[in-house]
């Protein structure tokens, strides 16, 4: 399968095929082919008689045919824009016309939130006029949590910036594997930044709003190393700032980060770049020195035991549902349906520190 920066070249080149099938969970790439191709299949004066943009939930298969099957008008082809694929309930219908499709028509389908089901007769056809030469199939996936960080740094590359991993780290655990918000978060970054300098947590802090001391790395951090004075300074800053750290976020990613620790446990015999793999992190940054993130790992080995790493996974799971409003029976400090997130957050704290 094409990368979008080979289908986008291949476009640039002129080497465009009559179809073009996007589809997949991720948008962002979906809207950065089809951004490029709307943009630069036809000049602008040929637009106007030459581009059809169609619906799903508005469209059926024959509208998307009549439009298809048209010649351009002073053109060398037309441009015509499928959007929202997923709500047509004929799509498959168009079968016919992928085996077949005009060379002067370029019919572009974006089909979105969902993979097209390659056991039905349209993904076998889109399939076989892929080995044609006749269509582009090109499946947009969500990237797992692991990628983020260097996703991060790869687009900030392309646009001639740099940087610092921890700040990386901090951005993908906060925004989370959605790219068009991390990418829009990043254009904010690019926009104040001085060319060439690199951006570390102070540059986030400043331009996107989290805190380069209180947040949930520097939390984990403190947990690992159970040093309660600096995480209950981190608490505090959540109660007194509830919209910076959502209880489910900060949940979420302590148990990710817990779960891995635990992970770690099993691979005590492997060495630091392979303990550090296993659990898609990196072990260094630069030359003989462990990153922060895996540092934290290390001092879960030292301060905590396998009981008590089970015990955390446990708890966590426990308030993670408290933070959304899901409760037992029992009334009491720790289940009272009352308890504020900020509250919630203190005893979460207080009880993996105390953890016997």
């Amino acid at each position: 399968m094409a990368s979008p920066k080979e289908i986008i070249r291949d476009v640039k080149q002129g080497k465009i095929a009559p179809i073009y099938f996007l589809h997949g969970e991720e948008e962002f790439y979906i809207d950065e082919i089809a951004d490029f191709i709307e943009a630069n299949a036809l000049s602008e004066d040929q637009k106007a008689f030459n581009q059809t943009i169609l619906y799903g939930k508005d469209t059926d298969f024959k509208q998307v045919l009549d439009a298809a099957r048209r010649y351009p008008m002073l053109a060398e082809r037309q441009l015509v824009v499928l959007k929202e694929a997923q709500s047509m309930r004929s799509l498959d219908q168009l079968e016919a016309y992928v085996k077949n499709p005009l060379p002067t028509t370029l019919l572009l389908i974006l089909h979105k939130h969902k993979k097209l089901d390659s056991r039905k007769k349209l993904g076998k056809s889109l399939k076989a006029a892929e080995k044609a030469g006749k269509a582009v199939l090109f499946e947009s996936k969500k990237p797992y949590e692991n990628e983020l960080p260097n996703w991060i740094r790869n687009y900030l590359k392309d646009k001639g910036a740099q940087i610092e991993e921890e700040a990386g780290q901090l951005l993908a655990e906060y925004l989370g594997n959605d790219l068009s918000k991390i990418a829009n978060e990043l254009e904010k970054l690019l926009i104040n930044q001085p060319k060439g300098q690199l951006i570390g947590k102070a540059e986030i802090e400043k331009n996107i709003g989290i805190s380069k001391d209180y947040n949930v790395f520097e939390l984990q951090s403190a947990l690992a190393q159970k040093d309660a004075l600096k995480a209950q300074r981190i608490v505090k800053y959540y109660q007194a700032n509830p919209k910076a750290g959502p209880l489910p976020m900060l949940t979420g990613v302590l148990y990710n980060f817990f779960s891995k620790a635990y992970i770690c446990r099993f691979l005590s015999n492997l060495d630091d770049v392979s303990i550090a793999a296993a659990i898609g992190q990196r072990a260094y940054g630069r030359p003989g020195q462990k990153t922060k993130r895996f540092a934290d790992y290390r001092y879960v080995q030292k301060n905590y035991s396998l009981p008590q790493l089970e015990a955390i996974i446990a708890l966590l799971k426990i308030y993670d549902l408290r933070s959304k409003g899901v409760g037992w029976p029992q009334v009491g400090d720790f289940f009272n349906e009352q308890t504020e997130s900020g509250q919630l957050l203190q005893e979460l704290v207080s009880r993996i520190l105390q953890i016997d």
